[in-house]
């Protein structure tokens, strides 16, 4: 999703409706937004973007153009969709989603297994422009490939240190949270700067209405390999697994667990660098501790309420613990394609091994943080999420012995 500053935004966003509707159906060419089932959150989001941040001067612009890029997403969406024939017919049979609180290696797994051809995915720069997926040889000459590109290299000026912890590419698979936010009932619009008012709405509100959108985009953009599998990856599905499967009866879920305690520090580390760019460091640490006890409330809720839905599927799920993948990536590969009931090549074995190799996710540094710049601490973040700790063996050797020591 495009990050841009070209646009000046208005003196009040709840009163620029109108005004935003316009200048993305200008700059698509095309006034079909679609079903009218997300402006409410759209308005919700307006609103607290009057009234819960306190923007710098740059950071009011990039939220304005974060806004108008998912709209546009969206259009571009909908005429793409209206353009596919008998859409609701295309078959996604068995799609293969990768999930699990943020922070516990989704992002590597769901990469790894993209090198394998037998799967498609969702691509950012496709995420950005939705349409039927291209030859992968016309993607370097098509615009809106160039303008991902583009919008990504303005990301990373932005914030440079964030490639370190989630390094991004238009042409790699990224995850649904780029769909399901054009229906503006999502976690991403508290992500990026202050919306305490939004949070607050969003968590009383349905996804099922962006989870039924999200299945009709897989079914346009993958309307010309429709037989292809789909590898999905979005840590937010963990709180929305009864939508998962309630869109995708046959879906087969890899969770992914890691100590929360590791977890929730470096997903709010990474989302404190956008607030230092959208509204500087006046209220770092306030929006630091905030964040802190909000991450962690919400991702142990999402494992409890995972719980049921788990046990509902119980073949459909396979369990993965971060230091394992770590430890053995291959092996763990191979215990999921086992679980999927696929052939690992050899070509494909290799081609994920020289990857591994390459370790592309620590090519840019190290993601630096610590859990007291949250205002909490590691025994805190593990009692929120009471027994998912130890159920699946998530607390460090060291805490154990020394808590076999008192």
């Amino acid at each position: 999703m495009l990050m841009e500053e070209r646009f000046d935004p208005p003196a009040k966003f709840a009163a620029a409706s109108d005004q935003l509707h316009d200048l993305v159906a200008r700059q698509v060419g095309s006034s079909d937004f679609g079903d009218s089932d997300y402006l409410m959150g759209l308005r919700v989001l307006l609103q607290s973007m009057d009234y819960d941040p306190i923007y710098t001067e740059r950071g009011r612009r990039l939220a304005w153009g974060t806004v108008i890029s998912a709209l546009s997403s969206r259009v571009h969406a909908v005429r793409a969709m209206a353009q596919v024939p008998d859409l609701d017919r295309q078959m996604i049979s068995k799609p293969v989603v990768i999930t699990g609180i943020p922070r516990t290696g989704t992002t590597a797994l769901h990469k790894l297994m993209a090198v394998d051809p037998q799967f498609q995915g969702l691509q950012t720069w496709l995420i950005g422009a939705p349409m039927p997926r291209p030859p992968r040889e016309t993607w370097e000459s098509n615009p809106l490939f160039q303008q991902e590109v583009e919008s990504l290299k303005l990301r990373f000026e932005t914030t440079p240190d964030m490639r370190a912890a989630h390094n991004m590419a238009a042409e790699e698979v990224d995850e649904c949270l780029g769909i399901l936010c054009h229906s503006f009932v999502s976690n991403l619009w508290a992500c990026n700067w202050s919306s305490a008012s939004y949070d607050a709405w969003w968590q009383t509100q349905s996804e099922l209405p962006a989870y039924r959108y999200l299945r009709r985009i897989l079914q346009m953009i993958g309307s010309n390999e429709p037989e292809k599998r789909w590898l999905l990856k979005n840590p937010g599905h963990i709180a929305n697994l009864d939508l998962l499967f309630a869109m995708f009866p046959d879906a087969l879920v890899i969770q992914t667990h890691r100590d929360p305690a590791k977890a929730v520090p470096s997903l709010c580390a990474l989302m404190m660098q956008f607030f230092g760019v959208m509204e500087g460091s006046s209220r770092h640490q306030l929006h630091a501790h905030i964040m802190g006890h909000r991450e962690t409330g919400k991702w142990a809720k999402a494992v409890r309420d995972a719980e049921p839905v788990r046990q509902a599927h119980r073949g459909q799920i396979l369990d993965v613990v971060h230091g394992d993948f770590h430890a053995d990536p291959i092996g763990v590969i191979k215990r999921i394609y086992a679980f999927l009931a696929l052939n690992l090549t050899p070509q494909v074995e290799a081609a994920m091994t020289q990857r591994i190799a390459a370790a592309p996710e620590l090519s840019h540094g190290t993601h630096r943080y610590h859990v007291s710049d949250f205002g909490l601490t590691d025994e805190e973040i593990r009692e929120s999420f009471g027994s998912y700790v130890d159920r699946f063996d998530l607390r460090p050797v060291k805490s154990v012995r020394a808590k076999g020591k008192s």
